[in-house]
């Protein structure tokens, strides 16, 4: 069955982790609100979607049809269609710590998208720029630095080598761990590079599922938009604190 994903058309946000696992996977999915209004797609499409759902309605984009199911949040998603993808381990054992990394992503990517907007996200961040530049300072200064270091520890410990983050196959987290490097590395360039100079096992994982087959060939697909101002990592020089 061909999987519905549902995300704002205009950017990569929090729908790319999704994404970028349902290609590395090869699955047959319909990006819903980038698809013509003729046929049934568009962002009205979406959102009549996200209300049709009276018992659990998602709170938000991404959210996932599968059939019956919808499922809303990106570690969630991720959960549920990481075995339906091969993407993650048998053992629950594994399956709990790949939830765990990828909980801990969504953390650091609450975190980056905080850096421009700390006050309230229904403001522009024109109106909030000298409280987003402490916050940017702080992140570039100790947290990227604090959350790059712990995956690089989980890389340098998996007991099957550090090319994946959990055993010896690439799962969802491995995916998601590559887009928040990139994001990192467009938002906050300096920054980013200086933390990864101390994170060679981040920065050697990110360059190696980068180059998988359909991760290569998505990315250089018109389907794969770029990082811009309107998303969760945002290029603004006064916040890249080198």
């Amino acid at each position: 069955m061909t999987y519905e994903l549902h995300y704002w058309p205009m950017i990569p946000g929090r729908g790319e982790f999704v994404r970028l696992a349902l290609e590395q996977a090869g699955a047959d999915y319909i990006d819903v609100a980038r698809r013509p209004e003729a046929q049934g797609g568009g962002i009205a499409a979406m959102m009549e979607r996200l209300e049709d759902e009276p018992v659990r309605p998602p709170f938000a984009p991404p959210f996932l049809k599968d059939g019956d199911r919808v499922i809303g949040q990106t570690a969630a998603i991720l959960l549920y269609l990481g075995p339906r993808l091969g993407l993650v381990g048998e053992d629950e054992t594994d399956r709990v710590w790949t939830h765990q990394i990828q909980l801990t992503i969504a953390d650091m990517v609450a975190e980056a998208h905080d850096t421009h907007h700390p006050v309230g996200v229904g403001l522009y961040y024109e109106d909030q720029k000298p409280e987003a530049r402490r916050r940017a300072e702080d992140f570039c200064e100790n947290r990227i630095p604090k959350f790059l270091g712990w995956f690089e520890r989980v890389l340098a410990g998996n007991p099957a080598g550090p090319a994946h983050l959990v055993g010896g196959a690439v799962s969802y987290a491995d995916t998601s761990l590559f887009q928040l490097v990139e994001g990192l590395r467009y938002a906050f360039p300096r920054a980013a590079s200086r933390a990864l100079a101390q994170a060679p096992h981040v920065a050697a994982h990110a360059e190696r599922i980068g180059q998988l087959p359909r991760i290569a060939a998505y990315r250089a697909s018109e389907r794969c938009l770029p990082f811009n101002e309107q998303g969760i990592f945002r290029h603004y020089p006064e916040l890249d604190f080198g």
